[in-house]
C-alpha cells in the first residue's frame, strides 16, 4: 500500500487551506467596511488575528505612527494575560461555538479587551522611530515584516516591549497605506507554544494590507469630523457638538448611575471690552480662556465654545462638590492671568436635573445669577 499521499489529496487539501484563508479575509474585510470608528477597526483587525475562527495566534498589538511627533504609539492588545486564562477563554470560545463574527460584536457589549494587562501595557507604549529603538521601530524604517525566532530572539532581550512580553518567535509586520506605514502589528503564540507557520505569515501580510487602508481611512474620517466639530478660533469643541455628546453622556450617566456636570461660563462685560479695545483683541482673549480652560481639564472632561463670549464644560463622573471647586479654580485662574473675569454657573446631574434641557437651564439661571450679583463669581442651583 502507498503510504505518500495521492496527487489529488494533496491538491484538496491546498484548496481547502485556500478556500479557509479566502473565507477569513472576507470576513474580516467586510467587518472592518462596516465601520469609520479607529477602536472598532483596530479591535476587528487584532480579533481576525487572535481569533481560532481567524489566524489564531495567541496574542497581537498593534501600534500606529504619530507622524507629528515621530513616535509609534501603542494603541491596543488582544490576548489573554496567562496560560491559565488562555486555556480558560479558549475552552469558552470553543463551548459556545462563537464564531468570527461572534468575536468582533463582542466589542460592544465587553469592557475584557479595554482593562487587560496586556492592553495597557500597549497603550503604555511610546517611542520615538529611530534604528537604535528596537525592532518595531526598524520594521516602520525599512518597511519589512521581522520574523524573529530562537537564536535570533536573544539579539531583542534589552528590547524593552519584548522583555516585558517575553517573547521567544514573534512576527512584526508593517501596515501600510498608499505607500508609507501607518503602525506596526506585533503577534506570537506565547501559550500554545505553536510555531508561526509561513501560511501564518503569508495570512498576515495579505491582511496588514488591508488593515492598513482601513486605519488610514478613519483616521481621515477622524480628522474631518475634527474639524466640523471644532470652533475655528478656540480650537474648543462647537455648540452642535456639545449638544451631541451632553445627550450621549446623559444617557451612558443614566445608565450607570454617576453624575455629570455643567459648567457654563460667560467672560464679564466682553462687549464693552470689545468695543474700547476692537474685535481683534477681544478674539484674543477668547483664544486665551479657551487655553486656559484646556490647560484646566482632565481627559475625560469636554471644553466647548459655547457661542459668542460664553463657553461650556461638560464634567463626566463629577459631583458637585467637585465641579465647583473645579469652577472656582477656573474662576481665579483667569482672574490672575489678568484678563477680563468669568461669570460660572454650575448644575448636576441627577442632583439638579434629570434632562440634558433640565441641566442646560439650571446652568445658565445660575449663570445669570452670578451676573446679577456682580459678575466674577460661580452660582448653582442650592445657592437661590
Amino acid at each position: 500500500m502507498n503510504e505518500h499521499p495521492t496527487e489529488a489529496s494533496r491538491l484538496k487539501r491546498e484548496l481547502e487551506r485556500l478556500q479557509r484563508q479566502l473565507t477569513i479575509f472576507y470576513e474580516i474585510s467586510n467587518a472592518m467596511l462596516t465601520t469609520l470608528n479607529l477602536d472598532e477597526i483596530l479591535y476587528i483587525i487584532l480579533t481576525g488575528i487572535t481569533s481560532h475562527a481567524g489566524i489564531g495566534l495567541n496574542r497581537a498589538m498593534l501600534f500606529l505612527v504619530n507622524r507629528a511627533k515621530n513616535t509609534l504609539e501603542g494603541v491596543m492588545g488582544i490576548g489573554p494575560g496567562s496560560g491559565e486564562e488562555a486555556r480558560r477563554i479558549w475552552q469558552f470560545i470553543e463551548t459556545s461555538r462563537m464564531d468570527l463574527n461572534d468575536l468582533i460584536a463582542q466589542y460592544k457589549h465587553s469592557r475584557r479587551v479595554a482593562d487587560s494587562k496586556l492592553n495597557q501595557l500597549v497603550k503604555n507604549f511610546e517611542i520615538s522611530i529611530s534604528p537604535e529603538n528596537g525592532i518595531l521601530a526598524k520594521a516602520v524604517l525599512d518597511g519589512t515584516l521581522k520574523h524573529i525566532r530562537p537564536p535570533e530572539s536573544e539579539h531583542y532581550r534589552n528590547d524593552p516591549l519584548i522583555k516585558e512580553l517575553g517573547s521567544e518567535e514573534f512576527v512584526v509586520v508593517p501596515l501600510k497605506a498608499h505607500d508609507r506605514i501607518v503602525g506596526v502589528i506585533l503577534a506570537d503564540n506565547i501559550f500554545s507554544g505553536h510555531p508561526i507557520t509561513d501560511e501564518d505569515i503569508k495570512m498576515l501580510t495579505m491582511f496588514a494590507n488591508q488593515a492598513g487602508l482601513a486605519i488610514e481611512n478613519s483616521l481621515l474620517y477622524q480628522q474631518a469630523l475634527l474639524r466640523a466639530h471644532t470652533d475655528s478660533l478656540t480650537q474648543l469643541w462647537n455648540h452642535g457638538y456639545f449638544q451631541h455628546k451632553l445627550d450621549e453622556l446623559l444617557k451612558e450617566h443614566q445608565e450607570k448611575q454617576h453624575p455629570l456636570s455643567l459648567l457654563l461660563i460667560d467672560i464679564d462685560d466682553f462687549k464693552r471690552y470689545n468695543d474700547e479695545h476692537g474685535h481683534q483683541k477681544g478674539d484674543e482673549i477668547l483664544k486665551n480662556i479657551a487655553k486656559i480652560l484646556k490647560d484646566h481639564c482632565r481627559n475625560i472632561d469636554l471644553p466647548c465654545r459655547y457661542g459668542g463670549e460664553e463657553f461650556a464644560l461638560i464634567l463626566p463622573d463629577t459631583g458637585k462638590s467637585e465641579a465647583l471647586n473645579i469652577a472656582e479654580r477656573l474662576r481665579k485662574t483667569v482672574e490672575e492671568a489678568g484678563l477680563p473675569t468669568l461669570s460660572i454657573g454650575v448644575a448636576t446631574f441627577p442632583d439638579d436635573a434629570t434632562t440634558k434641557e433640565e441641566l442646560i437651564e439650571l446652568a445658565d439661571a445660575a449663570l445669570y445669577r452670578a451676573k446679577r450679583l456682580g459678575k466674577n463669581q460661580v452660582q448653582n442651583p442650592d445657592s437661590q
